[in-house]
């Protein structure tokens, strides 16, 4: 070969980064923008608007409770309403009667609603269905008939109910009450929405659902249903009554007519409408929960019932599988495109 002879070029590849590099990067950037929209209210929204918002994350992680035993385990429950209220109570009592802090009264109130639900429980173990769902009916029905009861109203208020006073931000921070109580109803509900996805992601998870699915195939692979089921019911009473505790605080009052059925009621609407066996649907729901009801009244105040059902109708005509079933046909559009 000649000096004057060209020689060919070699292609150089260059190596993409690995995909999971790629994929950190990104989620990485997903939680900073959450982070950020997150905590953008505070200094965006008033106090009122600041105090609904604070409520919607509250139903969020009460719709979580409940999509815990009934989306992902196949429990039906209709009376997530009373852990919500006991939780709600637990709280109130011990800040009300104990002088208790607001912090110290979690751990009290996930006590006793994860044994409140362990107990229902076990009626769950022969029943199931619909006859599982007038089980937990007769339990919400019958809690704030019990908060009434004279035996008891001197630690629950009787009708009259108990008050609460806030939390004090810390003396550090530029915050008023309603924006901190913004923040630790946030960061509660952050930690438990992580806790619940690691549980449903593990060994323990895919063997609710496996229950769920067929239970006869999971008993004959030697999966203890019994103790699985109570103890999803257990682990979604104590998320719903954590939502309550930070429920009473927030609003300030509790009384045991504002825990009838109608609470049960929307929260299985929050479950449905955001997705059945969704964690992040469960956001949604809550979302809907609370905001739909309002803007049916500001729609109509002579019938807002009329206006939410018609919404609710509407909304399940056109997103059948809830609002987790659009985000998975987004996602699965947008692989797609990526794929091309």
């Amino acid at each position: 070969m000649s000096a004057t002879e060209e020689v060919p070029a070699v292609p150089v590849l260059v190596q993409a980064p690995p995909r999971s590099a790629m994929a950190t990067w990104q989620r990485g950037a997903l939680v900073l923008l959450g982070l950020a929209a997150a905590l953008a209210p505070i200094f965006v929204l008033e106090s009122f608007q600041l105090f609904q918002l604070t409520m919607a994350v509250i139903m969020a992680l009460a719709v979580l409770g409940l999509n815990i035993v009934t989306g992902y385990n196949g429990q039906i429950s209709l009376g997530h309403g009373a852990f919500y209220a006991v939780g709600a109570y637990a709280t109130a009592i011990l800040m009300s009667h104990g002088d208790w802090s607001f912090w110290a009264t979690l751990p009290v109130s996930a006590a006793v609603c994860a044994g409140l639900g362990y107990a229902v429980g076990f009626p769950a173990l022969r029943l199931g269905g619909l006859y599982l769902a007038l089980t937990t009916f007769s339990l919400a029905v019958a809690v704030p008939q019990i908060l009434k009861h004279r035996a008891i109203e001197d630690w629950t208020g009787g009708v009259q109910g108990l008050f609460l006073v806030k939390p004090d931000p810390p003396s550090w921070l530029p915050l008023d009450a309603d924006q901190w109580m913004y923040l630790v109803a946030l960061g509660v509900s952050a930690v438990l929405f992580l806790l619940s996805w690691n549980l449903i992601r593990s060994r323990v998870g895919r063997a609710l659902m496996a229950i769920r699915d067929n239970p006869t195939a999971a008993e004959a692979m030697g999966m203890d249903t019994a103790t699985l089921k109570t103890r999803a019911f257990a682990v979604s009473a104590m998320v719903t009554g954590i939502a309550g505790s930070l429920g009473a605080v927030v609003i300030e009052f509790v009384a045991p007519d504002s825990f009838g059925f109608g609470v049960s009621i929307s929260l299985f609407v929050g479950m449905v409408v955001g997705g059945v066996a969704s964690i992040a649907g469960s956001i949604f729901g809550g979302l809907f929960v609370l905001f739909v009801p309002n803007i049916a009244e500001e729609i109509s105040k002579a019938a807002p019932g009329v206006i939410y059902g018609a919404i609710l109708i509407l909304f399940l005509f056109l997103l059948p599988d809830g609002f987790a079933g659009l985000l998975r046909r987004l996602a699965a559009r947008w692989r797609d495109r990526a794929a091309r």
